[in-house]
């Protein structure tokens, strides 16, 4: 029996006779404890291996995983599905198989749960190829080491926070920032012009939320090159702590047999980490700091290591992370910043400002932002817009009490390109033309990098500010300074309008008081 069984531990799938032997496999135990989410079941002729999926039979069916051997005969196991009406006594089955997703193209445009049943009320695909969700590592000898830059097409994150192919970059953003417009770009850029797919992983989402992100991802047409597979709030912990394995293997599947790129969107990895620690309490295991899993860092990095560049493609990660309390020594936030090569904070005071995206630029930062890996003119150029935007955010204070004209004529200059460059890194998105009527760019890091450059050099000192707001390339400064000029102008009229009418609106009274 145990040659016919999954390798315990890996979750790889088993050859094509081993998985028909499988499929013909039946063990039969018997429910003898519910403790929650927790069930313990003994099967007396064969036990079953780990990370086995177990299913109850009767009037509840609960999907079950085996984690551990309590003995030669007894096994405790995780409910993935709610366990209310289960109870003793009740028939357990397992068939040799893991936790097993459909994989292949015919998942776009649809949506999943943790065990690829479609949960957007269409039918189910017709899937022929299953792959288990618990995989290993991709070999270092397999991996592709060269460092190479991922373009978004955002101004703001590819000068000062680019991404690398195949690394992990993480979100920051709380609600209202525009953390969805600016996953929803993303994907669209990677089936636009990256001729790639995107998978978004919903951890612990609500939902609500994950409604609303199907509907507008419909409406903006990039649905068709996505798959959204959703852990949401209201699920057993065993499946928010398995989703994102099961997105993993969706991914690395369309990267292996596909030869194609993929962008992982995941939200939220702290709700990862969160369901591992509610799986790790209910099996009674002793808590490490802070109440977390004394394996929070094999349970993340399980899932991290997997997210890599290959000689076929590779998957490009971006994880919305949660840091609870802001307080940066929580074991969750180590951890997952020790994975991160790229981060990229959204800042309300920004979006308040309606500087969209709202990417904070002397928050953000990268690994990959070094003179050897993005060249020295990107380095030099990215430095030199932090150092002024760092010089404007202290003198705001200065400004707000005694007025710009107080400050000396190099301080001014300063103010004044840093105003420039802080609307010219905004940028109208394809995913929003239908709300703001602004055809959306996509703009090159080499010309983020020409648009920066002469900003800083002063050759747009002359110009409005409206003119650099919502736009690609520095070649549109012209054109936007026209249309702001004439709106400017329009506005001035219309002013000027209503005050001829309000003052023969007023003579007019007047002449009726004299004639009464």
């Amino acid at each position: 029996m145990n040659a016919e069984r999954t390798p315990e531990g890996t979750g790889a799938p088993a050859s094509a006779g081993a998985a028909g032997t499988a499929r013909r496999l039946r063990r039969e135990g018997t429910v003898v404890g519910v403790q929650g989410s927790v069930v313990t079941a003994q099967f007396p002729e064969d036990l079953p291996g780990l990370h086995e999926r177990l299913e109850t039979e009767g009037q509840t069916t609960v999907v079950l995983e085996v984690v551990s051997h309590l003995s030669d005969e007894r096994v405790q196991a995780v409910a993935l599905t709610p366990t209310s009406g289960l109870q003793r006594g009740a028939t357990v089955v397992g068939r040799g198989e893991p936790l097993q997703v459909p994989v292949g193209q015919k998942l776009l445009g649809r949506m999943f749960n943790v065990f690829g049943e479609p949960i957007d009320q269409r039918e189910a695909p017709e899937i022929e190829t299953r792959r288990a969700i618990l995989q290993p590592p991709v070999p270092l000898k397999k991996r592709v080491t060269s460092t190479e830059i991922f373009e978004t097409g955002i101004k703001a994150i590819d000068l000062l926070a680019p991404l690398e192919r195949g690394g992990k970059a993480g979100l920051f953003g709380g609600a209202g920032v525009g953390k969805t417009v600016l996953i929803m770009e993303m994907i669209h850029n990677m089936a636009a012009h990256h001729e790639g797919v995107s998978i978004f992983c919903g951890i612990g989402e609500r939902c609500r939320e994950g409604e609303e992100l199907y509907r507008e991802m419909q409406e903006v047409e990039v649905l068709e090159k996505a798959v959204l597979v959703f852990g949401q709030m209201n699920e057993q912990p065993g499946a928010r702590f398995r989703v994102g394995h099961a997105a993993l293997t969706m991914a690395e599947y369309l990267r292996d047999e596909g030869r194609q790129d993929v962008l992982l969107l995941i939200d939220n990895i702290f709700r990862f980490v969160q369901a591992g620690a509610e799986v790790s309490g209910l099996l009674g295991e002793i808590p490490s700091r802070v109440g977390y899993q004394p394996t929070l860092a094999s349970d993340l990095a399980g899932l991290e290591e997997r997210i890599c560049s290959t000689r076929s493609g590779a998957i490009t990660s971006i994880q919305a992370v949660y840091v609870p309390a802001d307080d940066f020594t929580d074991p969750a936030a180590v951890h997952a910043f020790g994975h991160l090569s790229a981060s990229v904070v959204l800042s309300r005071d920004r979006a308040s400002q309606g500087l969209y995206p709202a990417i904070d630029p002397l928050g953000s930062e990268s690994k990959m932002l070094a003179p050897h890996v993005v060249g020295e003119r990107h380095y030099e150029v990215a430095r030199r817009v932090r150092s002024v935007l760092a010089s404007y955010e202290q003198l705001k204070d200065i400004i707000a009490m005694l007025g710009l004209e107080e400050l000396s004529t190099e301080d001014q200059q300063t103010v004044r390109r840093a105003r420039r460059l802080e609307r010219f890194l905004t940028q109208p998105f394809f995913t929003t033309e239908a709300f703001t009527g602004q055809k959306g760019r996509l703009v090159s890091r080499e010309e983020a990098l020409e648009g920066c450059e002469q900003i800083l050099e002063g050759r747009f000192d002359e110009r409005p500010e409206k003119a650099f707001y919502m736009l690609g390339g520095i070649e549109e400064v012209g054109t936007q300074g026209k249309r702001a000029a004439q709106k400017e102008a329009e506005q001035d009229a219309d002013e000027d309008s209503d005050t001829d009418a309000g003052d023969r609106g007023s003579e007019s009274e007047e002449d009726l008081r004299r004639g009464s």
